[in-house]
């Protein structure tokens, strides 16, 4: 008897215990946490600061795994927004979270990465550090008010100004860093932070939202993994300093989708820490994809470098459209920054009115002394490049090695090139070209200088001057031509020094060239089935 009512008693208790854990998943903050932020005092008319509002919600839904805060239609003024672990900040059609241009509300300086130098300076506006599953999500808009920033800068630069608060106070709190870092004293102390900066994060998601001037780099995610960053809109001032896009730095798993993107410098960056710090920290930025985006205005469209001396690998950029920048798709590097950049593969480009290079890889991206190779090398290697059509760019093709570090291993396969000049490279080393349709009246559509191991076939020079040779070669060891037609009239075809080596001329039919050949040495080309 006495066990059959212990065997009911647990029964009534395990079924009491679970209904109370049934009322508690119902009721938990865990379970329902969906905060409409004006429900909590936050003002919508954009003239009382809410940032002590937001960010005490944050904290408070946070300690109970999380949830999401709701911006509904209006205009929220506020500093920064620190972001933790499970948070969703949700913004509405018609919501735009307006944030504060008084510096002060951005102290105390936090722990940042700052042109790929780590640092501590002012809170970026939407700040995160150490937390996983973030997402800024919504159709609302985040505006920066980076003018008041961008004219301190300016009145600070210009002017050589060391000496207002701000500027004591990043002083003090980098002395080590300042000590050992050449190129931080130049930037006088004041470094404007990101608009948003997630620092050793992970499980990033960054949609449907759009965002307009910073105060300096817009969207920068640093050491962190898995990231999604889909259907945003960037739009900021052609003129604005030094106003990135999005700027991935020692990143890992990250996507670029659908967004449309006009800025004051490069739309989308791609980085991985800057000389020796970035080489000490040696955390590559690897398995990168960029698809589907438009990219307006800005010094370039998708570019890489020129901080990463942290390796940057396994990138695929497909897919998108450059109308107006300065330079469409751009490798950029120097000497000191050591550092690998390799596996990328970039197909399906469409570029209108380059100002300058339609591709660009240049290694001499500031001017220095040739040194021995050394981790302070950097190198170019293992980009392919296919289906890229570039109109109206002064410039299709450049490639700029190094005297100690060729760029090595390239290809490039079915483009259509438009330009006022055609292809330029020096010290590349093992490169390909195929199916190129190059549009120019430059008197030397093709030049290489220091070159070796480099393939042109099917190469298509279409309305060139009459008075043109289609290649320059200085200084070349093995170049083969091959399969070229060449019905429109030049003065000559081959044109090369004296010093060129192993030069190859095989299967072209040049039905409109004067003189295949002009130079000194004939026995220097070995010619195969050429037809004239």
């Amino acid at each position: 008897m006495r066990t059959n009512l212990l065997i009911k008693e647990r029964t009534i208790q395990k079924w009491m215990l679970i209904l109370f854990l049934s009322f508690t998943a119902i009721t938990s903050p865990a379970q329902t946490q969906y905060i409409n932020i004006c429900n909590h005092g936050a003002d919508n008319t954009g003239k009382v600061n809410s940032s002590t509002i937001i960010n005490s919600l944050i904290d408070s839904i946070s300690k109970y795994n999380g949830g999401t805060i709701y911006f509904p239609p209006g205009n929220f003024l506020c500093g920064p927004i620190f972001m933790k672990s499970n948070i969703t900040l949700l913004t509405d059609n018609g919501t735009t979270i307006q944030f504060s241009d008084n510096f002060d509300d951005y102290l105390p300086m936090v722990t940042s990465q700052w042109e790929g130098v780590r640092v501590k300076t002012f809170a970026s506006q939407i700040y995160a550090i150490d937390a996983q599953n973030i997402s800024i999500k919504g159709e609302g808009h985040f505006e920066g008010n980076g003018k008041k920033w961008w004219d301190f800068w300016y009145d600070v630069s210009r002017n050589n100004k060391n000496d207002s608060e701000w500027q004591k106070i990043f002083a003090a709190e980098n002395k080590d860093i300042l000590a050992k870092n050449a190129y931080l004293p130049k930037m006088h102390n004041f470094l404007r932070p990101p608009m948003v900066l997630f620092y050793n994060c992970k499980d990033i998601t960054i949609e449907d939202v759009s965002f307009s001037n910073p105060p300096f780099w817009t969207i920068v995610p640093v050491y962190c993994d898995n990231t999604t960053i889909d259907n945003i809109t960037i739009n900021n001032p052609g003129d604005s300093p030094n106003t990135d896009g999005i700027d991935p730095c020692s990143c890992r798993n990250l996507g670029i989708s659908n967004c449309h993107i006009t800025v004051g410098d490069d739309c989308i960056v791609i980085k991985s820490g800057r000389d020796e710090d970035g080489r000490e920290a040696a955390i590559p930025t690897e398995n990168i994809t960029i698809t589907n985006c438009t990219m307006l205005n800005g010094h370039g469209g998708v570019v890489i470098g020129s901080e990463m001396s942290g390796d940057v690998k396994r990138v695929t950029i497909s897919n998108c459209v450059f109308e107006g920048t300065d330079r469409g798709i751009r490798f950029k590097t120097m000497r000191g920054r050591g550092g690998v950049v390799e596996d990328i593969r970039i197909s399906n480009i469409v570029m209108r009115n380059i100002v300058g290079e339609g591709i660009v890889m240049n290694m001499r991206y500031q001017p220095s002394e040739i040194e021995p190779v050394s981790v302070r090398t950097p190198a170019f290697r293992k980009i392919h490049i296919s289906n890229v059509d570039i109109v109206d760019a002064k410039k299709g093709i450049a490639i700029y090695g190094l005297e100690e570090q060729s760029v090595e291993e390239i290809s490039f396969s079915d483009l259509s090139i438009k330009a006022e000049n055609g292809i330029e490279a020096n010290y590349a080393d093992n490169i390909i070209f195929d199916n190129i349709r190059l549009y120019t009246k430059a008197l030397t559509p093709i030049k290489l200088d220091k070159c070796e191991k480099i393939s042109f076939s099917q190469i298509h020079l279409l309305n060139p001057s009459e008075e043109s040779c289609g290649f320059n070669l200085t200084d070349c060891i093995t170049v083969k031509i091959s399969d070229c037609f060449q019905p429109d009239k030049m003065k000559g075809f081959l044109k090369y020094n004296d010093k060129c080596q192993n030069l190859y001329l095989t299967n072209n039919i040049l039905p409109g060239v004067k003189n295949i050949l002009e130079g000194s040495d004939a026995i220097k080309v070995k010619q195969i089935n050429n037809v004239q």
